[in-house]
């Protein structure tokens, strides 16, 4: 892989990296790729991803948000140490690592940008281009496309660890000031504190976007993006509690923007194991009928 490491400051100033794979054309088009949880920029997904993206001439920044692996510390411009990683991040919190990227992007001279999410990165992704709408972020007019990968149900997913009945314990941390402590080891598939537990259980209404279960929901959150959407899931251990093929039809309906892209990848599963050439195929070719 031919890529160039990068460092950036999130909009709040926290120190963030990453790298940028460049095509041997110059171009004014790229994809902005994020991670989800535990993750970093460095996986196979989002290196084929990369390098398809390179043969067509769309370069590509992947970064480490202050979200990626279990626990580290990053640091801000005064130098100040804090906890991040999965185990202590605030997803709200990542609405300033994308628009730091977004930022950096613009300032190395791209003009056309697409951002794509996978898993709780998606979650990210959605969150914050809906604050930057709300915000009017003049960045937001260079964002042509949203690609998001396995978009979840993020406390729908805590329901069905049955990770909601240590809310008590949570709770009672909250009261004692120790937000910081870590769950108990049955409380999630991972490492998780309290902090990070209670933005995900009882705080998530601004993340609370992606009902698949629910009747007659609306995703208003994903209507009132209007530019090109594409979301793909895998059909073999995706992390949602119906079927793919019933969810793909769901959002084909429930999505009304006209430029969509919504399908499943047959045989993939939640991170898209041996399938990422195609997947990274699938993306590239959205983005290449967009950018003409």
């Amino acid at each position: 892989m031919n890529a160039e490491l990068i460092e950036f400051y999130a909009k709040d100033g926290v120190i963030l990296n990453g790298y940028i794979m460049k095509s041997k054309n110059k171009t004014k088009t790229v994809l902005i790729e994020i991670h989800g949880m535990t993750s970093n920029c460095f996986k196979k997904r989002e290196r084929v991803i990369s390098e398809v993206a390179k043969g067509a001439n769309i370069d590509t920044i992947c970064i480490n948000t202050r979200g990626s692996e279990i626990s580290r510390y990053i640091k801000n411009l005064k130098g100040n140490k804090m906890l991040a990683g999965t185990a202590f991040e605030d997803i709200e919190e990542s609405y300033y690592d994308i628009l730091g990227i977004i930022e950096y992007a613009l300032k190395l001279g791209y003009t056309s940008i697409y951002l794509q999410g996978h898993s709780l990165g998606a979650t990210k992704i959605v969150y914050s281009y809906i604050k930057m709408l709300e915000n009017n972020i003049k960045e937001i007019n260079s964002i042509k496309g949203i690609l998001l990968l396995s978009l979840v149900d993020i406390p729908e997913l805590f329901k069905i660890c049955s990770c909601e009945r240590f809310l008590p314990f949570a709770e009672e941390m909250e009261k004692e000031g120790k937000m910081l402590t870590l769950m108990p080891e049955e409380a999630f598939i991972h490492p998780i504190s309290v902090k990070t537990y209670l933005k995900y259980t009882k705080y998530n209404k601004n993340i609370d976007f992606a009902q698949y279960n629910k009747k007659d929901y609306k995703f208003e959150e994903i209507n009132m993006i209007k530019i090109p959407i594409f979301m793909r899931w895998g059909n073999d251990k995706e992390l949602v509690s119906i079927k793919t093929e019933e969810l793909v039809e769901l959002m084909n309906n429930a999505i009304r923007n006209k430029k969509i892209d919504i399908n499943y990848i047959e045989g993939a599963n939640h991170t898209y194991t041996d399938k990422e050439d195609v997947l990274a195929n699938e993306i590239v070719n959205f983005i290449k009928k967009l950018d003409k």
